[in-house]
């Protein structure tokens, strides 16, 4: 049984996808053993709680990143966590973070990356104009939304989209492509060459 660790900052609609495909088996010989957030006021908090999860809230305020970065990995650590996911966790994490779990962070990105990284990725494809977007779970390393890509899924753009449709598009493509993601990496059965994750 693997032990999951989900970090969240907002409502956390992919943590629900994730916590339902754990339950239903979609994700199998998985646990979600902790949810941290670094907002008390996370709407994803209040889900978790109601499906009886553990839940920390670890405040970031006012913190240096590496100082709240032990503080989480420590959390991590004491519920002996085997893959940690971030779902809408708006912290970048710190160079030391990512070396406590090496190919275990994974992040969802609203955007085929390279293109389109950091925030607003959805406005920023439109604005760009754009005929094909979507999204991209990748693992996290040092750079910002830069590590090995595991799954993609592309969605098109039409003519009659907005930001708000398109965002809604490939919000529907997030949730089905991170519990892909998740199972590749908890199977274990692929090799990182290069940037190229081969299963």
């Amino acid at each position: 049984m693997k032990n999951l660790g989900i970090l969240l900052s907002g409502r956390g609609s992919n943590f629900e996808v994730i916590a339902k495909n754990v339950a239903s088996g979609k994700i199998p010989n998985a646990r979600i053993a902790i949810v941290i957030s670094n907002r008390a006021d996370a709407g994803g908090l209040e889900a978790a709680r109601t499906l009886g999860l553990d839940t920390v809230v670890i405040p970031s305020k006012g913190k240096v990143r590496e100082e709240h970065d032990r503080e989480v990995v420590a959390a991590l650590q004491q519920h002996n966590v085997d893959l940690v996911c971030l779902a809408g966790y708006m912290r970048l994490l710190s160079p030391w973070f990512v070396r406590q779990f090496p190919q275990k962070v994974l992040n969802i990105h609203p955007s085929l990356l390279p293109a389109f990284p950091g925030l607003e990725a959805q406005e920023q494809a439109f604005a760009y104009g754009v005929k094909v977007s979507g999204c991209t779970v990748h693992f996290v390393d040092e750079e910002l939304d830069h590590g090995a890509i595991i799954v993609q899924k592309a969605v098109p753009v039409l003519d009659t989209d907005d930001e708000k449709t398109l965002a809604a598009k490939i919000l529907e493509q997030e949730h089905i492509s991170y519990s892909e993601a998740i199972n590749i990496v908890l199977a274990g059965s692929f090799n990182v060459i290069g940037r190229r994750l081969v299963l």
